[in-house]
């Protein structure tokens, strides 16, 4: 499990050290304050060193840390990553596990096109899964895509080409994950009213129970994000000990599938899953906080992140308990809202 992340001039951040629970990790921001980026490079990192192996060279693995940076973020150049001021910079990250024999430390300058410093190399690597799930559904636009994206350039984060290979892995066979995924499989097959199928002509199709087979195209976008979780469950994809990276969970879902969302990444981190998740939604926080406080979930370790921008930085709260964060700013606008609505209906 991932305990820690440090930064130095990465991006918006200045000098942030940020903690992480084993269970589930909240990232609280307005758009634009760098909550994406705190999901995106844990992911790289993890995704990275679960596709290596021991008798990697240290040089290598600069390179591939320096490539997978740069095809994730989608920056001109690398040194791009680096906090912008006058004159030359340097920006250092560093990973730090449960298992002290995973942790990384690296450093690139401002100027940097691809090149990376290894300051601390893991003495070995990841064997969990990392998964990341953008804001968008990916179902729709998996059958050709992954060819595409390897023989074109595309402005596509990296991250959509990952999701898709992991989508398009060959189904598990269902002893491998029904013991302990069965009880969310099913909740999620429930929310669907059917089951997500791959057909041999490469597309993705929803077998409702009612109305038969359907293209997923055709089913709704939240369905959509829904089937992907579905998959990656049935191809043993998101497994006990995976990283699991979901940026707006909300997005394009309507309340009352956000509610089943919320108990199921709960159930997840029972599971030993590490949940990270970025939100601007109030309905999605006070649906974690609920479960937080159910005898179910009680025990579930948690942690706040919020984001603020101040000036040319971003300012950083955390705490184990999301009413001891003072800066949830991307929320004030749906509070103040609230307020003025309970002033109208008593006005009236």
């Amino acid at each position: 499990m991932i305990n820690k992340i440090k930064l130095k001039n990465f991006t918006c951040f200045k000098n942030t050290d940020l903690n992480f629970s084993k269970g589930i990790n909240v990232i609280i921001g307005e758009n634009g304050t760098g909550k994406s980026n705190l999901l995106r490079l844990p992911y790289t990192i993890t995704y990275l060193g679960s596709k290596f192996n021991g008798e990697t060279s240290k040089n290598i693995f600069q390179q591939r840390i320096a490539e997978k940076l740069v095809s994730v973020f989608r920056p001109e150049s690398l040194g791009r990553l680096v906090k912008r001021k006058e004159g030359k910079e340097r920006c250092e990250i560093g990973l730090f596990f449960d298992d002290n024999n995973l942790d990384i430390e690296f450093s690139f300058a401002s100027n940097s096109k691809s090149e990376v410093e290894i300051i601390k190399i893991p003495k070995k690597f990841q064997i969990n899964n990392s998964i990341y799930f953008p804001t968008r559904e990916l179902l729709s636009i998996y059958p050709g895509f992954i060819s595409l994206y390897e023989n074109y350039h595309l402005e596509f984060e990296e991250t959509w080409r990952d999701t898709c290979l992991y989508l398009g892995s060959p189904t598990a066979k269902q002893t491998q994950y029904k013991k302990s995924f069965q009880k969310i499989l099913t909740a999620l097959e429930d929310l669907m009213n059917g089951k997500i199928v791959l057909e041999k002509n490469g597309r993705f199709y929803l077998n409702e129970k009612d109305n038969g087979k359907t293209e997923i195209t055709l089913a709704a976008e939240g369905m959509r994000k829904i089937a992907m979780l579905t998959q990656l469950i049935l191809t043993d994809t998101l497994t006990e000990n995976s990283y699991f990276f979901w940026d707006e969970p909300e997005s394009n879902l309507n309340p009352k599938i956000i509610r089943t969302v919320s108990q199921i990444i709960m159930e997840l981190t029972a599971l030993n899953v590490q949940v990270f998740i970025g939100t601007h939604s109030l309905f999605l926080l006070k649906e974690i906080e609920i479960l937080l406080n159910d005898i179910r979930y009680k025990n579930t370790p948690a942690r706040f992140i919020g984001l603020k921008q101040t000036g040319d930085a971003v300012q950083v709260e955390q705490a184990d308990d999301i009413n001891d964060l003072e800066t949830i700013t991307a929320l004030e606008e749906e509070l103040i809202q609230s307020d003025r609505y309970m002033e109208v209906v008593n006005a009236d």
